[in-house]
């Protein structure tokens, strides 16, 4: 509940803190005096925007401060989940610069505005004038039916079901769209793949046949080289090897004259072995050396092959021609394999949906089991608010398909008179009634969510009189299990309060300034007689004041 809330230097108010007490309390003043100021500055603490203009004194920053008590309401794990401490006090400030600078803090911690916005959720409900629109918002009317059903652990689970099912159903999708594309390009990756494939290049293959090239296109110099080395070397009695021969014999001579002579037949012997060796590999070479065309032709078509697949893939080797193989191979598989890729994907898919469906008809089912009591229920209130012949429905029809709420489609649909037709409700219902149709549901849903406390916003507009009483008796009896903070111009209702703050503004000579007090049981009387009566209260409105304060 909210235990406390202290402004400082916001719009019209320079300085204030105002309890809460428990129960049911009454705000009341004349229209202009501060009340929707006091709704503003609240509303800050719960994670609304802010605005420089809301600065009373623009040198000064604005701070607003709520202290909730939280202690029965199992938040520890939101306050552990934003790295909070906890505390059963919560104290929650908004701070606003003159420069516009905003900065939120919970329990002195800094806080984001959505965590803000989302402990404010579960704290506190703020029922505006104009909220009357939301019930005609399907997600207003799933969260009360749900409220109803008890699906506080179904549905979460639905939807995290439903958010992975959609996930599934997007990775599908994409592969889907993917297999299109793939399937296209496959004849393009074998065609690629079946031309290196051919070829079969092989490591360092290309260069070892530009030389074989060149050798075979000049087999003919190569032949007359090695012949002429040969000749030289041991062919013509010219020859360098019977030259030697002949230098060994005047070598073998002199060796009888001392041992270094005989060093130099050595050296000769070993030059004629060498030489004679250099002989039969020319000559062995000069044999196999011979002019082959169709050799030629095979190697220089072979090179053609190599330099057309480089150019047209733009690869300067042939180990890039080898990867570009492996490379088209790899899809060309990827692509063949991808068929049992997407039907295990289809598989699991379905695995879910049959998952979600099971969800979604458990969810569907607690649903429609509890319509007929929210029917009831809010039938039996608006009789009480002088419609007795008000009908209250919950249509509920199924989808086709899935989305976050389940297979149900909701319409609330109403009739204020007897025998009237059953139409949605901003067709059929008046302002007033709207009013007090979304009383009842509130004041039944807050039973059901067990939410700490909730502010309503004159709810009381456009009703009088008896309506008007029955109004405050719901609002008393809601605030026996929870607070509740009304808002109100009509006495009834504020002589139901447990607690009457009063709002009102004073002047001086540079500004009008508002002011919250809370009233004593005298200061109730009179301010409930003024509600009663024009001008200075009457003795007949204090006392009929003091009749309603009974």
């Amino acid at each position: 509940m909210l235990k406390q809330l202290n402004i400082k230097n916001y719009a019209l108010i320079n300085e204030s803190t105002i309890d809460f007490p428990k129960g049911l309390t009454v705000i009341t003043g004349e229209t202009g005096a501060g009340k929707s100021i006091l709704l503003g500055a609240l509303g800050l603490v719960l994670g609304n925007r802010a605005e420089t203009d809301a600065l009373s004194d623009k040198s000064k920053k604005c701070i607003v401060e709520a202290v909730f008590d939280i202690s029965n309401y199992h938040l520890q794990d939101f306050f552990k989940a934003q790295d909070i401490d906890f505390e059963n006090e919560t104290t929650v400030r908004r701070e606003i610069s003159p420069e516009g600078k905003s900065r939120a803090f919970i329990n002195d911690s800094p806080a984001t505005l959505s965590v803000l916005k989302e402990l404010a959720e579960r704290l506190i409900d703020v029922h505006s004038q104009h909220e009357t629109l939301l019930l005609n918002q399907v997600s207003f009317q799933f969260s009360v039916l749900d409220a109803f059903a008890g699906l506080k652990t179904a549905l979460p689970e639905y939807k995290t079901a439903y958010s992975e099912y959609q996930s599934y159903k997007k990775k599908l999708q994409e592969l889907q769209d993917k297999e299109v594309q793939l399937k296209k390009d496959l004849d393009y990756f074998k065609f690629q793949f079946g031309e290196i494939e051919e070829l079969s290049p092989k490591e360092n293959e290309y260069t070892d046949l530009e030389k074989e090239s060149e050798a075979l296109e000049n087999a003919e110099s190569i032949k007359g080289n090695l012949n002429a080395i040969y000749s030289a070397i041991n062919g013509d009695h010219e020859n360098v090897v019977s030259r030697l021969n002949a230098l060994k014999s005047v070598a073998t001579q002199l060796s009888k004259y001392g041992s270094e002579y005989e060093e130099i037949g050595k050296r000769i012997s070993s030059s004629l072995v060498e030489l004679k060796d250099l002989a039969e590999e020319t000559a062995a070479l000069e044999e196999k050396t011979n002019y082959n065309p169709e050799r030629l032709v095979q190697v220089n078509d072979r090179i053609d092959a190599y330099n057309r697949l480089l150019k047209k893939h733009g690869a300067k080797t042939e180990h890039e021609l080898i990867a570009l193989k492996n490379e088209f191979e790899e899809k060309i598989n990827t692509i063949e394999n991808f068929d049992d890729e997407l039907a295990k994907l289809q598989k699991q898919l379905q695995g879910l949906k049959e998952k979600l469906g099971k969800l979604a008809k458990s969810i569907s089912d607690k649903r429609k089991k509890a319509v007929p009591g929210i029917e009831t229920e809010i039938k039996k209130m608006l009789e009480t608010l002088s419609m007795p012949n008000a009908q209250f429905k919950v249509e509920i029809t199924e989808r086709t398909e899935f989305n976050t709420n389940g297979l149900d489609d909701i319409r609330f649909l109403f009739s204020a008179n007897k025998g009237g037709e059953f139409k949605e409700l901003h067709k059929v219902a008046s302002g007033g009634e709207l009013s007090r149709l979304m009383l009842c549901i509130k004041a039944l849903v807050a039973k059901l969510t067990a939410l700490p406390a909730i502010i309503f916003d004159e709810i009381d507009t456009g009703v009088s009189g008896d309506v008007a009483d029955k109004i405050g008796v719901i609002l008393e009896s809601m605030g026996t299990s929870m607070q509740v903070i009304s808002i109100t111009h009509l006495p009834q209702l504020a002589s139901k309060g447990k607690s009457h703050l009063f709002v009102y503004k004073t002047d001086t000579k540079e500004k009008t300034v508002s002011h919250i007090k809370s009233l004593t049981e005298e200061e109730r009387v009179i301010e409930i007689a003024k509600m009663l009566s024009t001008g200075k209260p009457t003795e007949a409105a204090l006392s009929n004041a003091k009749e309603l304060l009974k």
